[in-house]
């Protein structure tokens, strides 16, 4: 196992990826806590106008994910996210000083552009240094970020807005990234080949590794075609879907639970953190099962399928069972979290490496506009009707929609695959 020979990626790497993404997913999930706090009094914000505001940063995320995804593909990762970190973190913070709406809107916005490549560029870098067998585990530990950090986001957010208010806590939580940033700097090389810490040795074994499951892929000739692939069409369909689901319940989840309950925002986030401490503990168990098994669909659609009837559950207790409903609320949010690991295995299996970071931004970007309707879509749902169950029977239509996706996705032939190893071995 490549494992065995260079164990020190995982603690030397994997801790940095971690951080990284937390701090992107604290800077763009904090809003829901604002939202709950009285940013949109404070400021005469309409219920429908905070729907898209809370929504905007999904807009830019939207439109930048593949620049910024051919850029770290053909440059460097260490670049990018570096001047990431600085501008995402400076726009966070300064959304804790904005004076009127029309600040509000440009900051969210701009949070999108600036963050819209990490996602991306994460998963880039780590195909350059984790095999086909570890894939899913690394994807897990990147992806963690998001349950893990609302988890501890949550209670500290509660606690911050309680105390000083939302905007002093826009500025507490987007000065680490900032921060950070220097960090990654100093820390980060963009390739095995460029550090000091694996040994000739290690380095050989992993680029030998890499270089033959790049040969068992049937070649791509460029984006065009990558694009125009099924499965990238259906993986983009479904992860449109899915991300309606997720980011529906994780900007409005505080809302909804300080809304349908008697509890203070210290109860409220207590209470919104419990679904990623779920979240995190069976992301970790469908990324191990889906590397030592092989298997990638049997760890994604199985997970959504029981979200959508989470939702679905939550929406026939109506309004009136606060708690039982919470509860369901619960089991969806560890669901939808739990297969993003073996999900983002899927595509660098498929696709050679020449094309592979677009079509992840391909994806990534439809996720991102499914996060821009879920998350304006559930917001209006909420304000206009007085209830959450309305956007529960939304978000769960939107998980079936993904998990009929997800099976339609067909896995490369094996003969194809065997036709691209000998037009590999024959291009030598």
């Amino acid at each position: 196992m490549l494992k065995s020979i260079a164990p020190r990626r995982w603690w030397t790497i994997m801790p940095i990826v971690f951080i990284t993404y937390s701090l992107a997913y604290l800077d763009r999930a904090n809003f829901g806590f604002a939202s709950a706090a009285g940013i949109n009094k404070d400021l005469g914000i309409s219920p429908a106008l905070a729907s898209l505001i809370g929504a905007l940063f999904f807009l830019g995320y939207f439109f930048f994910q593949i620049p910024g995804a051919i850029y770290a593909e053909r440059r460097s990762v260490r670049k990018l996210v570096f001047v990431s970190l600085v501008l995402w973190g400076g726009c966070a913070a300064l959304t804790g000083i904005v004076s009127n709406v029309a600040w509000l809107i440009a900051l969210r916005f701009l949070l999108g552009v600036v963050e819209a490549a990490v996602m991306p560029a994460m998963l880039i870098f780590i195909s350059n240094w984790f095999t086909k067998t570890e894939r899913s585990r690394a994807n897990t530990f990147l992806i963690l970020g998001n349950p893990v950090t609302v988890l501890w986001m949550s209670v500290v957010s509660g606690y911050l807005v309680h105390a000083f208010g939302w905007r002093e806590m826009f500025v507490a939580e987007g000065a680490p990234a900032i921060v950070w940033a220097v960090c990654w700097w100093f820390l980060v090389r963009d390739k095995p080949n460029d550090v000091e810490w694996l040994t000739g040795e290690e380095k050989r074994a992993l680029a030998q590794t890499l270089a033959a499951e790049q040969a068992a892929i049937k070649p791509v000739r460029n984006y065009a075609e990558a694009f125009r692939s099924p499965a990238v069409i259906k993986l983009s369909a479904q992860y449109f879907c899915w991300s309606i689901g997720v980011y529906g319940f994780v900007l409005w989840l505080p809302s909804i639970i300080k809304n349908g309950s008697s509890v203070g925002m210290v109860e409220t986030g207590w209470l919104s953190a419990l679904p990623y401490l779920m979240a995190t503990i069976a992301m970790l168990a469908a990324s191990w099962a889906s590397d030592k098994l092989d298997a990638r669909k049997a760890f994604v659609w199985p997970f959504l399928l029981v979200g959508a009837a989470a939702f679905a559950g939550s929406y026939a207790l109506g309004s009136t069972h606060f708690w039982g409903s919470y509860a369901l609320l619960v089991v969806a949010g560890a669901a939808m979290y739990a297969p993003y690991g073996p999900f983002f295995a899927i595509v660098p299996e498929l696709l050679p490496k020449n094309v592979a970071g677009g079509a992840m931004a391909l994806i990534n970007s439809m996720g991102a506009l499914g996060s821009f309707v879920g998350s304006y879509v559930v917001g209006y749902l909420n304000g206009t009707t007085g209830s959450p169950a309305a956007s529960y029977a939304f978000m769960s239509a939107a998980l079936v929609a993904a998990v009929l996706l997800t099976l339609a996705v067909k896995a490369q032939p094996a003969g194809d695959a065997l036709l691209g190893a000998r037009a590999h071995a024959h291009g030598k």
